[in-house]
């Protein structure tokens, strides 16, 4: 095959890709009037679950950064050793992971009688199914491997001279650590934390399993689905993907990205 219609067959199959992508989501969009879009954003339960949605998704995205980064360097720089494939194996589980697998998991740790959750509801009294909390959860452990991988790969693209020459100029660990290394992985935290939120707040799997209420955007799509129509839930969905990319694209251009 010559180069030319090479290159066009290439472009066919982008073009397939693209229209793939986009056909769903623009049709998503278009289907509701804006009867049906203002009748959403009216109702005080649909706000409440776009709401808790993207709050939620946020609050498990921003730990997932301050819980991911430590992680994301130790295996960079080959703290792990000969184990290092065996914790990539597992920082990768919740991607191979059903979610709704996950779900049961979380709630064998977490629910009334798991491991974490048995222990506070006995001590403390303290239910954690069925709150922000476990929602924020389950958010997170489906999310956080997107962390994990981008800010891993950018601690391995940074050149080890640069951090040499920070310790031959005196500075300690903490302080190349901070003001070497974390600078030099912005855009890589940046891309973990807008891939984590997007995912996170699509979440319905795991979520569902632990914490039905406060409900949030996709678990009141599908409750109006199941009980009122689909003309409902479709307005519900429209309206969260309108916000979410309107969301998105102002913390795109915030973050310079």
């Amino acid at each position: 095959m010559e180069k030319g219609r090479f290159k066009l067959f290439l472009m066919l199959l982008s073009l397939i890709t693209l229209t793939f992508i986009l056909l769903p989501i623009i049709k998503l969009i278009t289907t509701p009037s804006v009867k049906d879009i203002i009748n959403v954003l009216k109702d005080p339960k649909s706000l409440n679950a776009i709401f808790n949605s993207i709050v939620f998704s946020l609050i498990s995205s921003t730990i997932g950064i301050l819980i991911g980064t430590p992680l994301s360097y130790l295996m960079a720089k080959g703290h792990f050793g000969k184990f290092e494939k065996f914790i990539e194996a597992i920082t990768d589980i919740p991607l191979a992971t059903p979610h709704t697998v996950a779900g049961i998991a979380l709630l064998l740790v977490f629910g009334r009688d798991g491991l974490i959750g048995g222990l506070l509801y006995k001590s403390f009294s303290i239910r954690l199914l069925g709150t922000g909390f476990a929602v924020v959860v389950a958010m997170l452990f489906v999310s956080i491997p997107f962390i994990i991988n981008n800010i891993r790969e950018g601690f391995k693209s940074i050149n080890p001279s640069l951090e040499k020459a920070s310790y031959n100029l005196g500075a300690t660990f903490i302080h190349t650590f901070f003001f070497i290394d974390i600078p030099l992985v912005k855009s890589h935290i940046l891309s973990g934390f807008f891939s984590s939120w997007a995912r996170a707040i699509s979440e319905f799997g795991a979520v569902i399993i632990i914490a039905y209420y406060p409900m949030t955007a996709p678990i009141k799509i599908y409750d109006a689905y199941t009980q009122y129509n689909l003309q409902t839930s479709i307005a519900i969905a429209a309206s969260l993907l309108i916000i979410s990319l309107i969301l998105f694209a102002i913390l795109k251009i915030v973050s310079g990205r």
